[in-house]
């Protein structure tokens, strides 16, 4: 079942986070998972949530979401951004695609 790894970030130093962005889009590939957002414009129609920068990461599962973020690659890659930005990251299981004939 896929797993979604959802991030608002806002960036406050453009130049390592720059730096960041590359080491984690290398460790990325590496352990399976794909961008599927990554800081296009969003909308807010409900609520008060104003996203600065929207992360959407898709993975084969929660465990290979798991084994990339607490890999060696992404863990250097991962001081970058604390240190470039403020982060707020959640890790979401996906839904179980439909039965053959199920809506």
């Amino acid at each position: 079942m896929p797993a979604y790894l959802i991030a608002d970030i806002e960036v406050t130093e453009p130049e390592v986070y720059e730096r960041y962005r590359e080491a984690a889009g290398a460790s990325l590939a590496a352990h399976g998972g794909r961008f599927v957002v990554r800081g296009g414009a969003a909308q807010v129609l409900e609520g008060d949530w104003t996203p600065r920068r929207l992360i959407v990461l898709e993975f084969g599962s929660l465990e290979a979401a798991r084994s990339w973020y607490h890999s060696p690659e992404y863990t250097a890659a991962k001081e970058l951004r604390l240190r470039s930005a403020d982060s707020r990251l959640v890790l979401v299981e996906g839904a179980e695609p439909p039965a053959d004939g199920e809506g």
